[in-house]
């Protein structure tokens, strides 16, 4: 090789080395300054976010608060559904089969079960339940799925061994709502949804707000940003599920119905996001799976805002402006694979 010819191959290679040094430096700081707007977006949030990102196609990831617990509400039900699943894999379950529905499974809070199915005799297929707790995040189906999937400690047991020990279930919904309105259940019975009414209309509002105060301070049912995240990292890439299952999942996740105002609220009208949102008390959370345009790829956003003095609605807008302070960076300035 000649000289000039040899001075053109470094000068080459030293402009292809600057070009890499300062395209990954502006990727550096594009995350540097996603980072500084989501901290802005928790000075506004008035209480406290945690935040997991994951490019799937890059590997990028950025988290806030990564390690610290935050309670889960329903996104717990991700969790739930997946242990279900794996025992429809198993086969010592499966989706067609018929779960009767008794006075004692239907229970407080979100969902319709209990305020249409008050008659004796109704049925409903572990998939019919599956699909309410994850679409409408039905309270009692969850519950019921709960007890199919083999209670809390299976569940938990399920995400330890898989890697995933930042995330912890301990309690049905009947409980968790129990323990936050300041409620005490009968020892080794279960209360139908009437009973729970009259016990909560005898739970005086400061023995209510006293118990607001603890469960806001409960380790129980939390999960950090990062194990979330992970949780939802290896649903995509199958690691959890059989095809088909996995597929079942993912695909009633992006049917979910609920939380239109938070990860969707900013974005695009036809974003596909496959989510899962979660509401208690000061708690308001969303988590899923962004679909990116324009061969973009997908990122997986999730998003928890616990202590919160301000309503829900300027809670899911804290929510929607980090979704779409993600959806642009990633869309933009992050490299495609």
């Amino acid at each position: 090789m000649s000289k000039s010819a040899t001075l053109l191959r470094f000068a080459f290679l030293f402009v292809l080395s600057a070009l890499f040094f300062q395209y990954s430096t502006a990727q550096t700081g594009g995350l540097t300054n996603l980072s500084k707007a989501i901290a802005r977006f928790d000075a506004l949030s008035s209480g406290r976010i945690g935040v997991g990102i994951y490019h799937i196609e890059s590997g990028q990831e950025l988290y806030y608060n990564e390690n610290e617990p935050f309670p889960m509400a329903s996104t717990f039900k991700v969790a739930i559904a997946v242990q279900l699943l794996k025992k429809v894999d198993a086969k010592s379950l499966r989706l067609d089969s018929l779960i009767a529905i008794q006075p004692t499974d239907l229970h407080p809070g979100s969902g319709t079960i209990s305020y249409l199915l008050d008659d004796p005799g109704v049925s409903l297929s572990v998939r019919n339940l599956l699909e309410l707790m994850l679409l409408i995040s039905d309270n009692s189906a969850t519950d019921m799925c709960l007890r199919l999937a083999g209670g809390p400690a299976v569940v938990t047991k399920m995400l330890q061994n898989n890697g995933i020990p930042g995330q912890r279930i301990d309690r049905s919904t009947l409980k968790l709502i129990a323990d936050f309105v300041g409620i005490t259940l009968p020892e080794n019975r279960m209360v139908s949804i009437q009973e729970f009414d009259e016990l909560e209309k005898k739970t005086s509002a400061e023995a209510q707000k006293k118990a607001a105060e603890v469960f806001a301070k409960d380790q129980r049912d939390v999960s950090t940003p990062r194990a979330m995240t992970q949780l939802l990292l290896k649903i995509w890439k199958g690691q959890l599920l059989q095809p088909a299952s996995n597929t079942l999942l993912l695909d009633i996740m992006y049917r979910c119905q609920t939380g239109d105002t938070r990860i969707k609220g900013m974005l695009p009208p036809d974003t596909r996001v496959a989510h899962k949102t979660g509401t208690i008390g000061a708690t308001t959370n969303d988590v899923g799976i962004i679909e990116l345009p324009d061969q973009a790829g997908n990122v997986i956003v999730s998003i928890f805002v616990k202590d919160a003095t301000k309503e829900i609605p300027e809670r899911e807008k804290i929510i929607a402006q980090v979704a779409r302070s993600v959806y642009d960076y990633f869309l933009f300035f992050s490299p495609k694979k």
